[in-house]
């Protein structure tokens, strides 16, 4: 059964999550997908209602902003010229630039319009026009373009926006993102595998783009594509808290983050994880957890500011500093990151134990070194990119 509020699709019988009985609360955007379909990733809280329009630098909305993710994550305040991020996304969200305009003008990033050539939108064909039809990923919509800012806010954006969740079709918009000129390509979906899968990666691969994709909310079990995908960057999830140590901040593994072992896709050569004899995700991690999330602006939907989550805010948030490091053509795959993972936090605490567990070793538990839920780590600077 499914449920439309406020334009966003949520599995009506999926209760709110919280981290305690009187904890935040949270819930998915998108009801389960059916095999052959993406599911977004995104995550909303559901006790935070911030207002809408643009707001002061002295009553900020609640959840992480560009400079707290600057800070904890080491960002320099310059870079990204000449990169294009894309986001690839299902159906047309109509506002998606207005709303773009809100978050950036509340964090007083450089405005990002068609007019001024930084933003564009396109379908899963390359064009302009026709856009697809709405299909509710509203605020999974704003949450890639807000985190895609918040990392790289000289970078330019293309919205990708394919005509349904079938994944054939969001591999599509993919490739014609990449048509489209970017750079660097983040996926904030997935799908459980699936027969015929591998005949889509092509759509993920291309010489010059590093091309990430979110690893799922579920926790440790069976990754999803095409986070699963050689080509692709995986990327997990950490909760990120201030803290009174040296960094400012502190990392631990987010227990919905999703890894796994795959089921069909060979392990490549630079992977060398013990307990998977096939591809293992997540590569990298960066702040997913809703509880401690990100702000995130959706007046689409009608839902204004609030904070969200999921591997859907570490997917293009990665996604932009990999832009902010202007190197793209490191990233044919994940290797580059196995290779430098001494220029990343190692996040050493926490495990993705959501109902199905590992055994207790790395594959659902972050440890020193590589980790399923963190992968390597998180950004540290930009010196691993």
């Amino acid at each position: 059964m499914k449920l439309v509020l406020a334009g966003i699709l949520v599995a009506a019988l999926l209760p709110a999550t919280a981290s305690a009985t009187s904890g935040p609360h949270y819930r998915s955007v998108c009801a389960a997908a059916a095999p052959g379909h993406a599911r977004c990733l995104a995550e909303i809280r559901t006790d935070v209602h911030g207002g809408t329009g643009v707001r002061s630098m002295v009553a900020l909305p609640d959840g992480f902003g560009p400079a707290d993710l600057k800070s904890a994550y080491q960002l320099p305040g310059t870079g990204g010229a000449g990169q294009t991020v894309a986001v690839v996304d299902a159906g047309d969200d109509a506002d998606a630039e207005a709303d773009l305009a809100t978050y950036r003008a509340t964090y007083g990033l450089p405005a990002c319009t068609t007019t001024n050539g930084c933003f564009r939108k396109i379908n899963q064909n390359g064009a302009a026009s026709p856009l697809p039809a709405d299909q509710f990923w509203g605020f999974e919509i704003s949450l890639d373009l807000d985190m895609v800012s918040a990392a790289c806010p000289n970078c330019h954006i293309v919205l990708a926006e394919s005509n349904d969740t079938d994944m054939t079709n969001m591999a599509a918009a993919a490739q014609a993102s990449i048509n489209a000129g970017a750079t660097e390509v983040s996926n904030s979906y997935g799908s459980t595998e699936f027969s015929g899968m591998a005949a889509l990666e092509p759509s993920y691969q291309h010489a010059g783009t590093a091309v990430l994709a979110a690893t799922g909310d579920s926790g440790y079990g069976v990754p999803s594509a095409p986070a699963v995908f050689t080509s692709v960057i995986a990327v997990g999830g950490t909760s990120l808290s201030t803290a009174s140590n040296a960094r400012g901040w502190t990392e631990t593994a987010w227990n919905g983050a999703g890894s796994g072992c795959s089921g069909s896709i060979a392990k490549p050569a630079w992977q060398h994880d013990a307990k998977c004899a096939l591809r293992m995700v997540a590569d990298v991690a960066a702040v997913a957890d809703p509880t401690t999330g990100v702000a995130a602006y959706d007046g689409h939907d009608g839902i204004g500011w609030t904070v969200g989550g999921g591997t859907s805010a570490s997917a293009p948030f990665l996604a932009g500093v990999i832009g902010l490091a202007g190197n793209p053509g490191r990233y044919p795959d994940a290797s580059y990151l196995y290779a430098h993972a001494s220029g990343l936090n190692d996040v050493t605490s926490g495990n993705n134990v959501n109902g199905t567990d590992c055994g207790g070793d790395y594959r659902c538990n972050a440890v020193a070194g590589y980790d399923g839920p963190t992968g390597n780590g998180t950004p540290n600077g930009i010196t691993a990119f």
